[in-house]
């Protein structure tokens, strides 16, 4: 799916520092920028009623050991996700957070605007829950599917080569949220548009890298898995938050497909990513 080119939008990304003196954000003060501060800040100064689309890819809790990993069977180190940022001190911490997330984006959803949450099997199905607890209406899941997942070194269990995207209106009774059936089609498992997607992981050149050589962030999610979230469920002109933006490839997409962002950052090292990554927007490339 090649990106648009965007008409009239110079390279580059503004950033807007958060401080704890502003209490709320006219909405032409943060669109098209990524908001460096505590998303759980942030998000109450933003308008209600506001965004036309959420994306949240937030932390996996995958409860690793604080130690090494080591692959036994050939002696090298496993680069596991071990960053301070996916460290709860017990599953009541972590459903706190995700609870406490899901009302604030919620306030700031349009009447019609939908949602949609990704994770793996260690939290997909906590962040369910708290869903549906909260009203919102799941309209699907998608599996996404990776032609190319994590080694399974031990060979004590399946292979893990899936993640789950939940699709979800911010309540039963909204109407008039967007779907393009003939791009779903396109892209679907089979010619029915199954809710089934098939992609690579993040590699290669589209990977950010840190100063030090190695990926810039743990979880980076490839652009095609954002092309088809966005291109399906919003129009051209739209608004999508992402208030875990990592290193905004949610908002690289949403700009190259003609639609607004709104994105939130605590980490001022991805917020650099963001930077340069900003700089090759709008011109059509396939990243």
């Amino acid at each position: 799916m090649r990106l648009a080119r965007t008409r009239g939008k110079k390279p580059g990304i503004q950033v807007l520092i958060d401080k704890g003196s502003v209490r709320c954000y006219p909405l032409d003060k943060v669109m098209d920028r990524v908001i460096q501060g505590d998303a759980l800040k942030v998000l109450d100064k933003l308008p209600a009623e506001s965004v036309d689309m959420v994306f949240i890819d937030p932390p996996y809790f995958l409860q690793l050991p604080k130690k090494r990993l080591r692959r036994w069977n050939v002696n090298s180190d496993v680069d596991p996700v071990d960053d301070e940022w996916d460290r709860f001190g017990s599953f009541d911490d972590y459903d706190r957070f995700i609870t406490d997330l899901l009302t604030k984006v919620q306030r700031i959803m349009k009447p019609s605007a939908t949602i949609w949450v990704i994770g793996t099997y260690h939290s997909i199905f906590r962040v369910g829950k708290a869903m549906q607890d909260m009203g919102f209406w799941i309209l699907n899941d998608v599996h996404w599917v990776k032609t190319n997942p994590m080694p399974n070194w031990l060979g004590v269990r399946f292979t893990n080569a899936t993640e789950t995207l939940i699709w979800a209106l911010k309540d039963r009774k909204a109407k008039g949220y967007k779907f393009d059936k003939r791009l779903a089609k396109a892209v679907g498992l089979g010619k029915v548009g199954a809710n089934v997607w098939t992609m690579p992981l993040c590699t290669g050149r589209e990977r950010l890298k840190g100063a030090d050589g190695g990926r810039l962030h743990s979880t980076q999610k490839p652009s095609e898995l954002l092309k088809r979230v966005i291109a399906i469920t919003t129009k051209e002109g739209d608004i999508v938050l992402d208030p875990v933006a990592g290193v905004g490839t949610s908002g690289h997409v949403a700009r190259g497909l003609g639609r607004h962002f709104i994105m939130v950052e605590i980490n001022p090292k991805y917020i650099d990513g963001m930077r340069q990554r900003f700089l090759n927007v709008g011109q059509g490339e396939r990243r």
